[in-house]
């Protein structure tokens, strides 16, 4: 266990530092996804100011020492399905230097405890580290190995993983 690795709840004042990691992230996604920059050399995060209006979201930072490691958006409602008691993981990075160290699988299990409920993990396809490290990080928060369920939105096939975050 990571002691010293933090959720932390970002502040509205915290936004532009928060729109500066998701352009990293942005940045790694674009391996998976069709995005492109736009023409201010920033891929941009629309519904990012809805994170501190819509009581249904909430932004945070992951810290590691005391230094930023990465970020987590979390909101309620189901991207899937009419449920709007699920808690959905929208965005969820850690930093290159960060990853593969367990900081990624402990940071969860710290969103999941925060946010005790039912939850949706959703992962492209085509992004098959993204599914493994889900698959892993829910096996080992939930004590068990989850089957993900495959699904299509607009053409793109998605894999969703659903369970119980029981604070534990």
């Amino acid at each position: 266990m990571l002691h010293s690795l933090d959720l932390i709840p970002a502040a509205h004042d915290q936004q532009p530092v928060l729109a500066n990691m998701l352009e990293l992230y942005a940045h790694d996604f674009s391996e998976f996804l069709p995005i492109e920059l736009g023409d201010d050399g920033r891929f941009g995060y629309k519904n990012l100011p809805l994170y501190w209006s819509d009581i249904n979201r909430q932004p945070f930072f992951a810290r590691l020492q005391g230094k930023l490691a990465g970020l987590v958006l979390v909101k309620r409602g189901s991207e899937i399905s009419v449920n709007q008691d699920v808690w959905d993981m929208a965005e969820f990075f850690i930093l290159r230097a960060y990853r593969r160290r367990g900081v990624g699988t402990e940071l969860a299990a710290k969103v999941w405890r925060h946010c005790p409920g039912s939850w949706e993990v959703r992962v492209r396809a085509n992004n098959v580290p993204a599914l493994q490290f889900w698959h892993a990080a829910v096996a080992k928060f939930t004590g068990q190995a989850l089957n993900s369920a495959p699904f299509e939105i607009d053409g793109v096939s998605w894999h969703v993983l659903s369970f119980e975050a029981n604070v534990h």
